[in-house]
């Protein structure tokens, strides 16, 4: 597990878009949708999910990032 990941879907539980976390963490958003996928492998679930034009948690997202928060 690596909590840069955790720390990045608590971002996107909080921000609301990666275009959002992306300036909140001095990244491009093309950054941002590259470690997302990356953390989905990593933790070999969806993570999240397409809706509108942008992207939300899954459940499974969603659990993540509130372990995030205990583990910050």
């Amino acid at each position: 597990m690596d909590v840069r990941h955790l720390d990045l879907l608590r971002e996107l539980e909080d921000r609301g878009s990666v275009t959002a976390v992306a300036a909140a963490t001095h990244r491009t958003p093309s950054a941002v949708s590259q470690q997302l996928r990356s953390a989905e492998r990593a933790f070999g679930a969806t993570l999240v999910e397409a809706h509108g034009r942008g992207v939300r948690l899954t459940d499974a997202g969603r659990a993540l990032a509130a372990s995030a928060r205990d583990v910050a």
